[in-house]
């Protein structure tokens, strides 16, 4: 077995675990990558893009395929298809890969996988796409943007056809690392001066100067600043809700569904070593992610508990200053870091999910002390999940509306309404992401 076919044996089984079993690409990615840390920098690279490329152009690739197969990509065996995909992939997209090799190596695949019987037919489709690759077009939006047409016509409706194609077209864009600087730990000249004596490149966000862009590193626990502390990894988007929150000195802080920390982090941080921010999930496992980053922050003022947001908890009630519901979401707002989404998610899932984050907003709410706060946020941009449920909030719970504009960075403030903005991708250099402020009544 050569050195090749190893590497996109590991790719073959990363994707049948996300395509085939339906689990979560970053995490099984992620999984994998460590396994496999003793390889060098390129072959982990290699990993990392045909993974994340077959995943995101799915749509395109099984368009092609079907157009040059006589089986159609859905009646195939699971293995084949897969193999297919990532192959077409790597034809299409990777032009330093010789497309003999790619073809040879996926009948090695097949064979491996005791598919011989398959294996001409594997060479066969993948060399009639070598072939013809140079007349390929694609009109239809869904090829051309990668992305359900009921997701495209979702944006549409909301936001305008001119948006929902910026917003599709951002996710094909690779964007560097965004990362928070842990203010309370170390400054920002000497989060800079370390970042760049590793040989990291580093971009300045055009929002609050502590988030940072970052690239050209090898693993993230290499890096001093992160292993130190100093830096969190956190999107520009999502490290707002710290600044709308606004946390005072001495502040008990909920943070209800909380891993992998990034908000927890934050608010501990804002605190300065005062109050206590209490950071709750529904495993052992998530609260574990948790737990793992305060430890490498060395926040004191953090406590961690397993539970379930769904159910109220009778010692909490009225005893937060501040409640963060980050809630679970359909995700759609980072689908270019999560790219499996756009195939997972369903057009019903989105009431689904609604009808949860109503659910646990009847029972987190009560943790809110009267003149105290309420934070809702997701990383979506569908108005069921985010301008609907906030509608929810005002309209059956003892809140009003909190104004934020004024909080916000300069360039942000014409997007937001009020107590709440949302944020597109493509629109602006973040992901996408909601948030909506309340301050509980004082009498009800």
């Amino acid at each position: 077995m050569t050195k090749e076919t190893n590497i996109r044996e590991i790719v073959l089984d990363i994707l049948l675990e996300v395509m085939e079993k339906g689990n979560y690409s970053h995490l099984i990615l992620s999984q994998a990558l460590e396994k496999y840390q003793y390889l060098e920098k390129q072959d982990r690279a290699f990993i990392t893009r045909v993974t994340e490329g077959t995943l995101e152009y799915q749509l395109r690739l099984d368009a092609v395929i079907d157009r040059f197969s006589k089986v159609k990509v859905k009646k195939m065996k699971p293995v084949i298809r897969t193999i297919l995909r990532m192959s077409a992939y790597q034809i299409l997209f990777m032009e330093r890969v010789p497309d003999s090799a790619v073809c040879n190596e996926a009948v090695k695949l097949a064979k491996k996988r005791r598919f011989d019987g398959l294996s001409g037919f594997v060479n066969g489709v993948l060399r009639n796409i070598s072939r013809e690759k140079g007349s390929l077009s694609f009109t239809a939006p869904e090829e051309r943007l990668l992305m359900p047409g009921w997701i495209l016509s979702m944006w549409e409706k909301e936001y305008g056809r001119e948006t929902a194609e910026k917003i599709a077209e951002s996710f094909l864009t690779e964007r560097p690392l965004s990362v928070r600087i842990n203010q309370s730990l170390a400054s920002r000249k000497t989060v800079l001066e370390s970042l760049g004596a590793q040989g990291l490149s580093v971009s300045e966000d055009w929002g609050p100067g502590f988030v940072l862009s970052i690239k050209d590193y090898d693993y993230l626990d290499q890096v001093e600043a992160f292993s130190k502390g100093w830096i969190t990894v956190q999107d520009f988007s999502s490290s707002l809700v710290g600044v709308i929150a606004e946390p005072k000195s001495g502040d008990f802080v909920l943070d209800v569904c909380s891993a992998p920390g990034g908000k927890t982090l934050d608010m501990a941080d804002r605190l300065s070593g005062t109050g206590l921010v209490e950071a709750r999930d529904l495993t052992e496992y998530k609260i574990s992610l948790v737990e793992q980053n305060v430890s490498r922050c060395g926040f004191a003022n953090v406590r961690t508990k397993a539970a379930d947001a769904r159910i109220f908890d009778a010692e909490s009630e009225g005893k937060a200053d501040l409640v963060l519901a980050d809630l679970p979401c359909s995700g759609l707002g980072i689908i270019g870091k999560k790219p499996d989404i756009r195939m997972r998610l369903k057009e019903s899932d989105l009431s689904s999910l609604a009808a949860l984050q109503r659910e646990i907003l009847s029972a987190v709410w009560r943790y809110v002390k009267p003149g105290g706060t309420l934070i809702y946020s997701t990383c979506t941009i569908d108005r069921m999940e985010n301008e609907e449920n906030a509608a929810w909030i005002l309209n059956n719970l003892p809140f009003r509306k909190k104004k934020i504009s004024g909080l916000l960075p300069e360039p942000l403030r014409g997007w937001c309404h009020e107590n709440e903005i949302q944020l597109l991708p493509g629109v602006f250099p973040c992901d996408g992401f909601y948030i909506a402020a309340f301050e509980r009544k004082e009498q009800e």
